[in-house]
């Protein structure tokens, strides 16, 4: 049995696939299984994989599900008691796992840790803004404001996924977001303050770029989360405070734009959950790029 499981989902992304393969074939660290789901692509990803399926598992998907489908299936196929995620349009350096699992073996109880990263956007380096700076330990209240954890950069143990879940299919966008709130609430995220993961931004297939208005997916993140009964008083406190003013500054916008029944919707959401006058069900298909997203019914 490994120590890791390397999971890299994929779609139609070979080039940078092959990249963030031979980064993981290329760590210090070798006791490893790399998991490589491809979630439906069209391109000439087998071919390109092709002389490493000896090195890697290779599972196909006949259909596109998405991100979460594609990690949750490796997730499912992993033997490891630890879970590295690799985006395939990221690579890492090559200690960077020799380093996490020599944090791990020191500190006793961990469950997730994370490494810092460096960032290219159109082929140039760039400097993270203050907001972004990535938190250790207790990083719950810090996440709900934007996502600070990066699925490239972290290792999780196998067993906390069994605690929480796994990503949530019907997220379109955001699963990330989801993902990690549902374990800072219950547990620390540990940091490792070295840049040990090339993060590539700014091209056309990034889901923030498919998406239109990406809050209304961290606002129903929100929402799930305070139905689940997973938070204290004080982080649902916490919460409510955050999704106010997501809710605020998404409804006024769609006010601005003149859809007018989906900005009241936002408007007063956060009184309705915080009354506890929302319940929630699941999701409807999003036929434009800014439908609620919300099955509400009124308690």
């Amino acid at each position: 049995m490994p120590s890791v499981s390397v999971i890299i989902p994929t779609f139609n992304r070979s080039r940078k696939l092959i990249r963030a393969v031979r980064s993981v074939l290329k760590q210090t660290f070798r006791d490893f299984e790399v998991i490589v789901v491809d979630d439906g692509s069209s391109d000439d990803t087998y071919q390109a994989i092709t002389p490493y399926i000896p090195m890697i598992q290779y599972v196909r998907k006949d259909v596109n599900q998405g991100v979460s489908a594609a990690r949750n299936s490796g997730i499912r196929r992993a033997s490891a008691p630890w879970i590295a995620f690799l985006d395939s349009d990221d690579y890492w350096l090559e200690d960077k796992l020799s380093i996490q699992m020599k944090y791990i073996e020191g500190n006793p109880g961990t469950l997730a840790c994370q490494t810092e990263e460096m960032w290219i956007r159109g082929g140039k380096r760039v400097n993270p803004r203050r907001r972004h700076k990535k938190p250790s330990g207790d990083i719950f209240a810090q996440s709900l404001k934007l996502c600070l954890v990066s699925p490239s950069s972290v290792a999780l143990k196998r067993s906390l996924l069994d605690k929480i879940g796994l990503f949530d299919e019907g997220l379109p966008a955001a699963e990330d977001y989801d993902m990690w709130l549902r374990i800072s609430c219950r547990y620390p995220v540990h940091l490792i303050e070295k840049e040990l993961v090339v993060k590539e931004g700014g091209h056309d297939d990034q889901l923030s770029r498919r998406f239109a208005g990406m809050d209304r997916f961290r606002i129903l993140a929100i929402v799930k989360l305070m139905k689940s009964g997973m938070l204290t008083q004080a982080q649902q406190g916490e919460a409510i405070a955050e999704l106010s003013i997501k809710c605020r500054i998404y409804g006024e916008g769609c006010m601005k734009r003149g859809r007018k029944q989906e900005g009241s919707f936002y408007l007063s959401l956060p009184e309705q959950v915080a009354k506890g006058e929302v319940v929630f069900s699941g999701l409807i298909p999003s036929h434009t790029s800014c439908s609620p997203l919300l099955i509400i019914s009124m308690a």
